[in-house]
């Protein structure tokens, strides 16, 4: 028997299967989705068996190990890797270790065990026993199993490990281990499903009617309207079917509230799948699912590779979120691997959202979508009275930071023991420090970018290569202590806030701070049980949460994100800024927001002021149209990288002339230009945009393109498609 291994090199010069000897021994072991460890050259290296045949007209070498005892890549998993391959031109190798969890890629450095408890118990009955020992700590140990069948080890070994040891040698005691899974869901109250008004339960039933079939529902309900509960109902339906359900999230912080409100409907039958569990954890979720012990899988991007077999609903909540967008090799979209498994499985996706994408909305306007609204919030709560604030303004008064009229309102709901919610989205102290004497600036020795500034742990850092130094009190240009701190990180805003506020208790969520592992659970639940009155934060705080005690919503710097040069800034805004201010008011008390802003007439902004998504997406729309942006276009970015400028400036510019000599003449090519990150650790980067409606040759040209950049070892391309 031959076997068609893939090998763990994640290079696409080795993007292929190689034959392998099956030994007869192995034969009874050796199943197609399993790994293996190989002979690969002079070195040992795994891999995954993606077929068998008998013979082999080439001389092969033997498999040496098979590594499961049941394949971690079931027949589905293998389909959808090779989807992704197609779909992303990556490495298939890079597809199917993107699936799996550290412990069950083909590495050899992914050796993680499972957890055990060790116990021990009695060969005979107990008084028996203790007539044959004669040692008062051996007796003691004894007395142990009085009431106990199985007496933990750890618990024997505190009144005497040398007894233990001796019990065990006379055969009077044995061990037995057992499984413990290292990831604890939390025991929530068992909570009953809240009365469904009108709209939800227009749209539950809409769903539940198209349960065996793969359709897509976009559900467009405002902050507080109620989806989770849908949510909740329509697993409850999918569950009694005996069917099982997929449930994303975009943020590790909307995990804790959101898996406590799963565990309150459905307790002991839940998978959890996120970053912010340890590599042991997650290989403990992830054999959950393949056990069929959970009909439920709660997490981020991930968790759209969970294992299940029998699918009955998948649901991506806050469906506009970036985070859904793998970043690195292979660049994948969720939304197509999660497409691609409704359609597998037959099973309804429900894409949740309060400022859907531009995409979405298209789609559910060309009834590609079933577009479902809520327009209401569900418990009757109103939405929060919002208001711009001119900063231009608030500058001439000396208010740069916090407006008066913020300031007024968080002192306010202070005194009435009411929560408030600062967002700021940009981490650090200070985005620049400079010296007014010479005007030196610190800058990443690597990349083309200032150093932000951590006060908190006393150093400079590079948000993109992560090199660090400490700060020097005097230039290290001129000497001079001369050093002036500009920009404003979350940071910087505690430190202000606990100035003005010096009775306040505050708090502050972004990366640093929720750097260690459970600090988003903890800050969120501190927060919850109000310990703190001010939770500031980026913007993981802005989305999903529910904090029924705050009433306030300030949101700093709200130009940031309208001036970055991109297509999306005015999507990415307005959602980030409706998801922010939706946090207000969501119980009985009255919400209110701040925006502070130095653009007050800007048209985004005061649709985000009057909550008006339609007069958004309407404006937005001719935007996208006139200058050929999605959803009326595909994108495709070409981004090639060297560490030599001249390079990759004539490789790229020799891309362009291929594309143009291949392509079809209606897809438009822009470029090559420098990226707008164009030094990253150490490394040059250009850029070529396509904008595509129908190519046929695009993807046999851009892969063949590929094929050519993999010859010249000095450059390497990487290409995002839905950029």
């Amino acid at each position: 028997m031959y076997a068609e291994i893939l090998v763990e090199i994640r290079s696409k010069h080795i993007d292929k299967t190689f034959t392998y000897h099956v030994p007869k021994e192995l034969e009874p072991e050796i199943a197609i989705g399993k790994r293996v460890l190989v002979l690969f050259g002079s070195q040992k290296i795994e891999g995954y068996v993606l077929g068998l045949k008998n013979e082999s007209d080439i001389e092969t070498k033997d498999i040496l190990e098979v590594l499961d005892p049941d394949p971690v890549l079931n027949d589905e998993m293998l389909e959808l890797g090779k989807f992704l391959q197609k779909e992303t031109l990556s490495s298939l190798s890079s597809c199917y270790s993107a699936m799996l969890p550290k412990a069950l890629k083909a590495s050899k450095k992914a050796n993680i065990n499972k957890k055990e408890i060790t116990y021990l118990k009695l060969t005979d009955d107990v008084e028996e026993l203790r007539k044959k020992v004669t040692s008062s700590s051996q007796q003691e140990i004894l007395a142990l199993f009085k009431e106990e069948s199985a007496v933990l080890k750890k618990r024997a070994n505190q009144v005497s490990a040398s007894a233990v040891k001796t019990l065990l040698n006379k055969g009077i005691l044995i061990e037995e281990k057992e499984e413990v899974y290292r990831y604890q869901m939390p025991t929530e109250e068992q909570e009953a499903p809240k009365k469904l008004n009108a709209e939800q339960q227009h749209a539950f039933t809409e769903i539940t009617n198209s349960l065996n079939h793969s359709q897509v529902f976009l559900l467009h309900g405002v902050t507080g309207s109620g989806k989770t509960e849908i949510y909740l109902n329509v697993i409850e339906e999918v569950i009694r079917e005996g069917k099982e359900a997929i449930v994303l999230v975009p943020e590790i912080s909307l995990t804790p509230q959101f898996v406590k409100r799963f565990s309150a409907r459905f307790p002991s039958d839940i998978a959890v799948l996120h970053s912010g569990l340890s590599d042991g954890e997650k290989y403990d979720e992830w054999r959950k699912i393949l056990r069929h012990e959970v009909h439920i899988c709660i997490g981020a991007r991930s968790a759209s590779f969970a294992p299940f077999t029998n699918i009955g609903i998948i649901i991506m909540d806050e469906e506009h979120s970036e985070s859904y967008k793998q970043e690195n090799a292979p660049r994948y979209y969720t939304l197509d691997i999660l497409k691609k498994r409704s359609q597998t499985h037959s099973c309804p996706l429900i894409l949740g959202s309060a400022t859907p994408t531009l995409d979405s909305m298209a789609r559910a306007g060309k009834k590609i979508y079933t577009y479902l609204p809520l327009k209401k919030r569900a418990n009757a709560a109103l939405l929060p009275d919002c208001y711009l604030i001119d900063m231009a303004e608030e500058v001439k008064s000396r208010h740069p930071i916090i407006s008066r009229d913020l300031e007024c309102a968080i002192i306010e709901k202070i005194h009435k023991k009411e929560q408030v919610l600062l967002l700021l989205n940009r981490r650090g102290h200070s985005t620049t420090i400079t010296c007014s004497n010479c005007g030196y600036t610190y800058r990443c020795p690597h990349c083309d970018i200032t150093l932000t500034y951590h006060k908190t742990s006393k150093n400079l850092r590079c948000h993109y290569c992560g090199f660090t130094k400490y700060i020097d009190e005097s230039c290290p240009n001129c000497h001079e202590k001369s050093l002036n701190y500009y920009g404003l990180g979350t940071e910087k805003l505690e430190e202000y806030l606990t100035n003005i506020f010096p009775t306040a208790r505050i708090v502050r969520m972004d990366a640093d701070s929720t750097a260690n592992k459970g600090m988003h659970e903890k800050i969120i639940e501190d927060f919850q049980n109000q310990k703190y009155d001010i939770l500031l934060g980026t913007q993981m705080i802005s989305k999903g949460l529910d904090f029924p005690n705050v009433t306030l919503v300030g949101i700093i710097d709200a130009d940031a994100s309208l001036n970055i040069p991109d297509y999306k800034s005015n999507e990415r805004t307005f959602s980030l800024l409706s998801q922010a201010s939706g946090r207000a008011g969501r119980s009985a008390k009255k919400g209110m927001v701040y925006i502070q802003t130095f653009q007050p007439e800007n048209y985004i902004l005061q649709c985000v002021q009057k909550n008006d998504f339609a007069k958004f997406y309407q404006y937005e729309m001719r935007i996208r149209k006139t200058l050929k942006y999605p959803p009326f276009y595909y994108l495709a970015l070409l981004t090639f990288k060297s560490k030599e400028y001249a390079t990759v400036s004539e490789e790229s510019r020799k891309a362009k002339e291929f594309l143009e000599e291949k392509l079809d003449p209606t897809t438009i090519i822009l470029g090559p230009s420098t990226a707008n990150m164009f030094i990253v650790n150490k490394i040059y980067h250009f850029e070529i945009l396509l904008k595509y409606r129908f190519d046929d040759k695009l993807m046999s040209t851009l892969k063949e393109l590929d094929e050519l950049l993999l010859l010249n070892k000095k450059v390497t391309m990487d290409i995002d498609f839905h950029y």
